[in-house]
């Protein structure tokens, strides 16, 4: 499946101000992960789901009737800048599609890939990992003692507000991150769930406030839920083969990993 359409600068100067960080040069490319707000897929309203994901059409279907959709991770490798003011072009197909069986019941494993093209070369070749679950109440871990931010730590206030802009910015309509009783009363949850990719925005912003930009590769993984009364505390620390990020909570718990290399 293929979208064109041109690399617009509103889109990034909104996720700037959300995410309350400097605007970038975005003529001159946009940073890691920013891409996120562009070539989106915009489904017909009639062809979402109860829980705001589409039903049908779209390269992520869900692969059944009731399935719980969780981002798990990904990859993404750039090598060129992309730019706004330009047109670009994404193409996004399914690579693979694995079932398991756990404790938990079934799980499907779906492994997208997304390459995006501007002045006839490929800028931002990435794979998202999704799991689909069956419906039921989840496990989740009980929250400890606070545990103060350290020297190098960047908090981000993660409020209602947050998580329904950021779903606007994205054109995420998954009711679990702006509709809190539907997120509490059907799904199980304690509260609002923090997007996947905002996670992993935020550890791009820790490495980029450090310094590291440029062609990159990025691996991360989301290993645990983070709900919008457990904040969110970011932080990337520099090593000799490359920065290893991760966010974690208000009481220590660590939600999400990355590595840049």
């Amino acid at each position: 499946m293929d979208r064109t359409e041109l690399i617009q600068p509103e889109p990034a100067e909104a996720l700037a101000a959300l995410l309350g960080v400097p605007l970038p040069d975005v003529e001159a490319g946009l940073p890691l992960l920013w891409h996120w707000l562009y070539l989106l897929e915009r489904p017909a309203q009639a062809d979402l789901g109860p829980d705001g994901h589409p039903v049908r059409g779209g390269v992520l279907a869900p692969p059944g009737p009731g399935r719980r959709r969780m981002w798990a991770g990904g990859r993404v490798r750039t090598s060129g800048a992309l730019r706004c003011g330009e047109p670009a072009t994404r193409h996004s197909e399914v690579l693979s599609t694995t079932e398991k069986h756990g404790r938990s019941g079934t799980l499907t494993f779906v492994v997208v890939a997304h390459r995006i093209s501007q002045r006839g070369q490929v800028v931002v070749d990435e794979r998202q990992d999704v799991v689909y679950r069956e419906a039921g109440l989840p496990s989740l871990p009980e929250d400890g003692p606070v545990v103060p931010p350290a020297a190098g730590d960047r908090a981000l206030d993660v409020t209602p507000t947050l998580l329904f802009r950021f779903s606007a910015l994205t054109y995420n309509a998954h009711r679990i991150h702006y509709d809190r009783d539907y997120s509490r009363d059907v799904e199980g949850y304690p509260g609002l769930l923090t997007h996947g990719p905002l996670q992993a925005l935020a550890m791009a912003e820790a490495a980029r406030a450090a310094g590291r930009g440029g062609d990159q590769t990025f691996d991360y993984r989301l290993v645990s839920p983070l709900f919008d009364h457990q904040g969110l505390i970011a932080r990337a620390d520099i090593a000799a083969d490359g920065v290893t990020t991760a966010v974690r909570d208000h009481h220590g718990r660590q939600t999400a990993t990355g590595t840049l290399h």
